[in-house]
């Protein structure tokens, strides 16, 4: 199954929170084949920065989250960010920004899953749960 996780879905899997079970999980269950871009890379290094950055982990953690993302990354396709996928999240924040609040990110994300022809959508994030819904994408979340 093609599956495009978000940010805050691949923090889960790489970093210990409230929603780690339950990414564990639909990655046991799922055995996904990961529809990355190099976004994700940028997304998922700086959160983890940023949670070092808050204090929120240590500088172990983080080391280890790291090392662990860069060994799976090298058994991943990286694809491209589709040329329409600009055009689709402007289309995506004009319809449904103000409705959910969306930020920018959250809506290329969405828009890249879509132009990528994922088959799901996995996220812990209510806002970009709500805008993957309504863009079509079928969404994993719990």
């Amino acid at each position: 199954m093609r599956v495009y996780p978000d940010t805050s879905f691949l923090f889960s899997l790489y970093l210990e929170d409230s929603n780690s079970v339950t990414a564990d999980e639909l990655n046991h269950k799922l055995k996904p084949s990961y529809v990355f871009t190099a976004l994700h890379e940028l997304e998922l290094i700086n959160a983890i920065e940023l949670a070092l950055f808050r204090r929120e982990i240590t500088a172990a953690q983080a080391a280890a989250a790291r090392g662990d993302f860069e060994e799976d990354v090298l058994h991943w396709t990286i694809n491209p960010l589709p040329p329409d996928a600009f055009s689709r999240a402007v289309t995506l924040a004009r319809r449904y920004t103000a409705r959910y609040g969306t930020r920018s990110i959250d809506i290329l994300h969405v828009a890249a899953a879509g132009a990528l022809n994922a088959e799901a959508f996995l996220t812990f994030d209510r806002r970009q749960l709500q805008l993957a819904k309504a863009a079509g994408l079928s969404v994993r979340h719990h």
